[in-house]
């Protein structure tokens, strides 16, 4: 039997560079940064000051109750709104499923309500155990996201959660993918959401060191691939893909956006939060996604990359990159969103697999920024500082996460 094409028939986006994907987009291909100073809450005593954060307080939905705000985590309402503009986009909104059965949801975050954690932990301490809110349980735990968004769409069929770090908006879209594949489903929400960026947060990647603690230039911070990272950026946000068959999308009279050709996932095997410096796994994820794709690497016209500005992560990223494609990396522009929006985690696959898909579709390849000094050990043809102009067929985007997760998706051009 043969395997369903998939196609993308809409996304939804909101992270530091805008509150909807549209925004997001532009705004990432004219290189604008996303990475201010701290403002929501008092950063005395952290070692970093500033995070990609998102600009919208007010996170109402579109025709909800404005009390929904009260009752989820922000990593919930991120998502919410990502679902509902991705549906929109997809000309889905308001639908009727034919067979509910056969919509799923795959929603995944790195750290879930990290802020409801921290805020509630906080209330005991000083008011007691009986001041804790009612709310806290189900705001907190990470699957809310994609069951919130089940029960906001009436989607009936495979509701899952997913958590691999930072590579988890890559797995989602794996996950969704396979359900589509195997027949289970013939639609599937797919993405990531993170909101973690709260004090204790911060204290815990700054004790491993994972940070940049260039407080005197927030926007400058992020720079992967250069010579001066000296670590990631906090973000925040959410990204949502649309994901159908393509004999789906075709018999509803919809459009498809782009094809999602292959998908690959890896485990390093190797360390709690160091990549594998030989990059293998990295490679092999590649191959997988490629080989699923039925593409050559030669095919391939560019790489959203993990890019986190980590001085291991980039180098290790970069020797993975030359042992999948060789001969044909010289070839290939390679870039990172996170120079721009930060880490955002659990959402960073799925906004940079939208990234991805824009540049496909618009022929401009959002740019690395910050990167004045590129670091020999990140040989790459890099598109620095300013957008490149230029038709592609298919493009790929990298994610990594601690644990060793690896995930690579691939699309093309429909």
């Amino acid at each position: 039997m043969r395997a369903p094409a998939i196609a993308v028939s809409g996304y939804g986006a909101i992270c530091p560079l805008g509150s909807d994907a549209a925004t997001f987009i532009e705004r990432s291909q004219r290189g604008e940064s996303g990475i201010v100073p701290i403002t929501t809450f008092p950063t005395e005593g952290l070692e970093t000051r500033f995070a990609g954060m998102v600009a919208a307080d007010d996170l109402q939905l579109a025709g909800g109750d404005r009390r929904i705000a009260h009752r989820k985590d922000r990593f919930v309402l991120l998502a919410l709104r990502a679902v509902q503009e991705a549906l929109a986009h997809a000309g889905l909104s308001g639908a009727s499923w034919a067979d509910p059965y056969r919509v799923g949801v795959v929603i995944g975050t790195g750290i879930g309500g990290m802020r409801t954690l921290s805020r509630e932990y906080e209330v005991m301490q000083s008011r007691g155990a009986d001041r804790v809110s009612p709310f806290f349980i189900p705001r907190m735990i990470g699957n809310m996201a994609s069951g919130d968004a089940a029960h906001m769409i009436g989607a009936k069929g495979p509701t899952w959660t997913l958590a691999t770090a930072c590579a988890t908006g890559a797995s989602a879209i794996h996950a969704a993918s396979l359900l589509i594949r195997s027949g289970a489903a013939d639609v599937v929400i797919a993405g990531g959401t993170e909101a973690a960026t709260c004090p204790i947060t911060i204290a815990g990647f700054n004790a491993i060191g994972a940070l940049s603690r260039r407080n005197h230039d927030p926007a400058g911070a992020s720079r992967p691939f250069d010579r001066g990272r000296d670590g990631f950026v906090l973000g925040e946000g959410a990204g949502i893909l649309v994901l159908e068959s393509l004999d789906h999308l075709k018999r509803r009279g919809g459009e498809a956006l782009a094809l999602l050709r292959g998908c690959g996932s890896t485990d390093d095997a190797h360390h709690e939060t160091n990549p594998d410096p030989s990059g293998a796994s990295v490679a092999a994820a590649i191959r997988l996604a490629l080989g699923e794709a039925g593409l050559a690497p030669e095919l391939i016209g560019y790489i959203n990359a993990h890019g986190t500005a980590t001085p291991l992560n980039d180098s290790t990223e970069s020797l993975a990159l030359h042992h999948a494609f060789g001969a044909h990396l010289p070839g290939i522009w390679v870039s990172s969103s996170k120079s721009m929006i930060g880490h955002t985690m659990g959402a960073a696959g799925a906004l940079e697999a939208i990234a991805t898909i824009a540049a496909l579709r618009s022929g401009v390849l959002p740019p690395t920024i910050n990167l004045e000094d590129p670091d020999p050990a990140c040989a790459l043809r890099h598109v620095a500082n300013r957008a490149v102009e230029t038709p592609i067929a298919a493009a790929l985007s990298v994610n990594m996460g601690f644990g060793g997760h690896n995930g690579c998706v691939v699309f093309s051009r429909t």
